[in-house]
């Protein structure tokens, strides 16, 4: 494994750590960070196997840091958001929203990356992983409501961070596709000529 990447986990661990000191409903840290628990061991194996771009394994962990600064918080009452939001009119807050968009968004070119040395066509690679964003959002929704009912029924509104809003499942993976999109218009337009 190159030094550089060590270097990300290094920090990203030192981060989460960080983050990882007195959150503000820890129960509901505790839940949301058994993805963490899961996937780190998963993307370093990966990362092994695989051999991913250093700019792959920044984009995940920028995506790990946001959701660590999501669970230190909870993602309904991360401050950082709402005074842009409240902007816009806005009483939500829309943290969840950027981090459903950052799935999307960077989580598309290590995905790529994998489906890439997996099958020989460009365009099948972008079509596969698109659909595997789309399978990660919708199923994570369904993850996030089953554990927030079997475990924590008390925590649901926290852990879910719907904010009153009836349709935040479905707002959550469309934001998710719009990143995935415009990674397809990026790869199209820039990576043609790279096939």
């Amino acid at each position: 494994m190159p030094k550089s990447h060590k270097v990300l986990y290094a920090l990203y661990i030192l981060i989460w750590i960080f983050l990882a000191i007195n959150p503000k409903y820890p129960e509901d840290w505790l839940l949301e960070n058994v993805l963490v628990f899961i996937f780190f061991p998963i993307i370093i194996w990966v990362d092994l196997k695989f051999k991913l771009s250093l700019s792959s394994i920044a984009f995940m962990l920028i995506f790990g840091i946001l959701h660590s600064i999501g669970s230190h918080y909870t993602y309904s009452e991360v401050p950082y958001l709402q005074d842009f939001t409240s902007i816009f009119g806005s009483d939500r807050n829309n943290f969840d929203r950027l981090v459903h968009f950052s799935l999307g968004l960077l989580i598309f070119k290590p995905l790529f990356e994998i489906v890439r040395r997996c099958t020989s066509g460009f365009n099948s690679a972008l079509v596969f992983t698109f659909t595997t964003i789309a399978t990660i959002a919708t199923t994570y929704e369904l993850i996030e409501w089953a554990a927030a009912t079997l475990f924590h029924p008390d925590l649901g509104s926290a852990f879910l961070g719907t904010q009153g809003d009836e349709w935040d499942a479905q707002k959550d993976t469309l934001v998710a596709l719009i990143g995935a999109s415009i990674n397809i218009f990026i790869f199209k337009l820039f990576l043609k000529d790279k096939r």
